[in-house]
């Protein structure tokens, strides 16, 4: 099918900016892939992307995530109604923390790079917390989703003491490395897209400049008006809930491996710890009388209802992504590189194609899963420092997944900022393409030393 394989990604992302609907961009393109796939009969591919639907709860992390994204919305209704972000906002104020934009930028900024541990505990723990300091000082909810989608994946990359460190290694371990450990932890220093985009992000807000799209929401942001808070109450109404769910992902982490936090299941520790701060929030509300059982129950689902059309978007996908799995889309981009090209272009080139795999199936950990069998033999069949390749292809597949408008992190943290998901990814990618093209002319320096 060669080329034919990329037209599904190409369709969604196409559809996303013309029609501003990323849903019935998945949509169109889940049907138009499985159309391929079934030997283009429309019918089979109509019963094919239903079926992949439904494969989508198969597997119990899919499930754990759609659980997961609809039962946060429960947690983050009871912080905003019970007066507890207000509270936090007005307490951090008092404290002089965030009396001016810069300084809530760099909380905000310190605090994704703090919580390195597990993604998506960084990203929803610096967006919530976050969400009112921006609005108090009419700065853009899109700037607060760049900022957090911005230090979550690259600082996981540059610790690897967490999830992402132990699942590269087991990526890397089958082949004929020496020390694993040492090559992984050498790509620290290589992965130039995952520092430029943390020094860029510094920069944003020390400065307080903002290019492109990003200006215009802000500027739109200064000037509409915004929704009138609830009136503070008690900060610990955000704070409890929000410390369980912080500390609970660790200590469940710890539990689901057997001891060691990087073995652990970060779907399993993110849901459990989800539904127990939703649960410790309940009852402390109940428990002082500030709602009664009744009107919780509806506050719960308030919160879940606004997330639907996310959770639907994280469902669609899922199930895009195995799609274009089954199609052999990330293999034929894959293959499109490395044959009769100067080894100095090889680190590029992989930069470039894990990029292009994340941005078209949404999925940094799915492109390491493919582009690893393909970079690292090519870095020992051409004399490349295999580190140098494994960086390059670690940050592609963040650069690609900070592109795409179907990547789960975009996503979540559209959600965790609580702002629309298709101007996440607009005002995000002049940021990301800048730092990209940075990294990738890096590459090409970094690769008259090390090949």
């Amino acid at each position: 099918m060669d080329w034919i394989v990329i037209l599904p990604p190409i369709l969604a992302i196409a559809v996303a900016v013309w029609r501003k609907e990323v849903i019935i961009a998945l949509v169109l393109a889940l049907f138009f892939s499985e159309v391929i796939i079934a030997g283009w009969h429309p019918a089979l591919g109509f019963t094919g992307a239903i079926d992949r639907i439904v494969a989508v709860f198969e597997s119990p992390g899919n499930t754990r995530v759609l659980l997961f994204s609809l039962i946060v919305g429960a947690l983050i209704e009871y912080i905003q109604v019970s007066g507890g972000v207000s509270a936090c906002v007005k307490k951090l104020t008092g404290m002089g923390l965030t009396k001016t934009p810069r300084q809530v930028g760099l909380l905000t900024t310190f605090t994704g790079l703090i919580i390195f541990i597990e993604t998506n505990l960084s990203i929803l723990t610096a967006g919530i917390l976050s969400r009112g300091l921006f609005d108090k000082f009419k700065m853009s909810r899109e700037r607060l989703a760049y900022i957090i989608d911005s230090t979550c994946a690259p600082v996981a990359v540059l610790v690897l003491l967490n999830g992402w460190g132990a699942y590269l290694l087991g990526l890397i371990s089958n082949y004929e490395l020496s020390e694993p450990v040492y090559t992984l932890a050498m790509t620290i220093p290589l992965n130039f897209y995952a520092v430029a985009t943390i020094a860029f992000v510094f920069y944003t807000v020390l400065t307080g400049k903002v290019y492109g799209p990003m200006k215009t929401a802000e500027t739109f942001q200064t000037e509409s008006e915004l929704d009138d808070p609830e009136p503070p109450t008690k900060a610990r109404y955000m704070l409890v809930p929000l410390g369980f769910m912080t500390f609970g992902i660790v200590f469940f982490l710890w539990i689901t491996g057997d001891g060691n936090i990087m073995q652990g299941s970060g779907s399993t520790s993110v849901l459990w710890a989800t539904v127990l701060a939703v649960a410790v929030g309940y009852l402390m509300l109940i428990g002082e009388k500030v709602f009664t059982h009744r009107e919780m129950i509806d506050i719960t689902f308030d919160g879940m209802s606004n997330l639907l059309p996310l959770v639907s978007i994280v469902l669609l996908s899922l199930a895009l992504g195995a799609s274009l799995q089954a199609l052999g889309t990330g293999s034929f981009v894959a293959s499109m590189i490395g044959q009769f090209l100067p080894a100095i272009t090889i680190a590029p080139l992989i930069f470039v194609a894990a990029g292009v795999i994340a941005f078209t199936t949404g999925t940094s950990w799915g492109t390491f899963a493919i582009m690893v069998p393909i970079g690292l033999p090519l870095a020992f069949s051409m004399g490349i420092h295999p580190s140098l390749v494994l960086s390059a292809l670690i940050g592609g597949g963040i650069f690609g997944d900070h592109c795409s408008p179907i990547s789960d992190t975009t996503i979540i943290s559209s959600l965790a900022a609580g702002c629309d998901h298709y101007d996440h990814v607009r005002t995000q990618l002049p940021y990301a393409l800048v730092t990209g093209t940075f990294a990738v002319l890096l590459y090409f320096v970094a690769g008259f030393w090390l090949v």
